[in-house]
């Protein structure tokens, strides 16, 4: 019987160093993942003043060390945690938003789901840091442009699927629905508005998005704050991107 071949340790999958590389990035974004959850729920519960290095990595359990290693300051930990929650909030806005039928659910879909979250507040927190911390700033405007390409993307394609009719240009549509959700959010804490008025205040202020096709007649369907408005088209409410 011919004797078992012997692997050496350059040979196994664990001395292999492009496999080592790997396990070691993976190991990182693992790190990176738990800081930036710790993180994001103390700096909303806490504040960035009331949120210490120590704090989040009590949270992660890490090391105070390894914030500063991957992160390199508070402040910057701060950015792209609200970056990151923002855009975590807009992919789940877009996921409840394929379940409508027609433009008024579209938008109500979004707008539902953008304002029942703290994320667009945290968000628009990390634009006023960066007023004073301009070299944080390239990853706010990467994380703008996300929102505006991926929500460009979902509505584009939702016209596409039910053949409506986007009563503006779908770029601009996009890029209005996050101006306004970071306009109306910081208006709405600053006037001690609920949830639920900021979410009604934003429908409001979007207003019409979109035609759709009822019988072969275009008709226009209008968004409006007023749940309780009289509806002839259709029994649930515009939505639109």
């Amino acid at each position: 019987m011919a004797p078992k071949s012997v692997q050496t340790d350059a040979e196994t999958p664990s001395g292999d160093p492009k496999h080592a590389a790997r396990a070691t990035r993976s190991a990182g974004r693992q790190m990176r993942s738990r800081l930036l959850d710790g993180a994001s729920r103390l700096f909303k519960e806490r504040g960035l003043a009331g949120t210490s290095i120590s704090d989040i990595a009590a949270a992660a359990d890490a090391f105070p060390s390894q914030i500063t290693y991957y992160f390199r300051t508070k402040e910057a930990l701060f950015v792209e945690a609200a970056c990151r929650d923002v855009l975590y909030v807009a992919r789940a806005a877009e996921q409840t938003a394929l379940q409508a039928h027609t433009p008024r659910d579209y938008t109500r879909a979004l707008v539902e789901t953008v304002t029942a979250t703290d994320a667009v507040a945290f968000f628009t927190e990390a634009l006023t840091l960066t007023r004073r911390r301009p070299d944080l700033a390239p990853l706010v405007e990467r994380t703008i442009e996300r929102l505006h390409g991926e929500g460009l993307r979902a509505y584009t394609g939702q016209i596409e699927r039910h053949g409506w009719k986007s009563l503006r240009d779908p770029d601009a549509s996009s890029r209005r629905f996050w101006a306004l959700a970071i306009g109306v959010t910081v208006e709405g804490h600053a006037m001690g508005r609920s949830t639920e008025e900021m979410c009604a205040e934003m429908l409001r202020v979007l207003g019409d998005q979109a035609t759709t096709s009822t019988s072969g007649d275009n008709t226009r369907l209008r968004l409006v704050g007023d749940r309780d408005a009289p509806d002839s088209d259709s029994p649930d409410r515009e939505r639109s991107s």
